[in-house]
């Protein structure tokens, strides 16, 4: 090759090495994006991949907390029914035996002193027939006393 008579053609020439060298780098880089570009394209596949299970993890996941919440809700508000259960029976019992003393405590106390003497007289069977006894022999007694003054006279 024949070295350059002038400055301008140096520079040209100077310019033209660097444009190959420019246009060399280009075309390696060229390579590379490629490269670049089906990396980026394989990974946004892997990606959507990735998200597809997360998504259909995170699905179970959120089917899986809301049957939970369900049935702790559920045990929570059955825990509550019961115990408001037993707590309106105690309060209705509470409730009848106060009105029961109240309405029927009088009346009530009245008849067993009334009935008092009954069930000592039921204690005592005896008793009665001890009476009824001698009712009947002074009644007798006195027939007789009567029919031997009758016969008498």
């Amino acid at each position: 090759m024949i070295p350059p008579s002038t400055a301008r053609e140096a520079l040209m020439i100077e310019a033209l090495g660097d444009m190959a060298t420019l246009m060399d780098r280009v075309e390696a880089s060229m390579a590379a994006l490629e490269q670049t570009r089906l990396g980026l394209v394989k990974a946004n596949h892997e990606l959507a991949a990735r998200v597809t299970a997360f998504e259909s993890r995170m699905a179970a996941i959120t089917e899986t907390a809301k049957t939970v919440a369900v049935e702790h809700i559920a045990r929570r508000t059955g825990e509550i029914a019961q115990r408001s259960n037993r707590d309106q029976a105690h309060a209705m019992k509470e409730a009848a035996r106060d009105l029961f003393t109240t309405e029927f405590g009088t009346t009530l106390n009245g008849l067993v002193t009334s009935l008092r003497p009954l069930v000592k007289r039921f204690d005592h069977p005896w008793q009665s027939w001890l009476i009824h006894c001698a009712t009947a022999a002074v009644s007798s007694a006195l027939s007789g006393l009567v029919v031997w003054l009758w016969l008498h006279r």
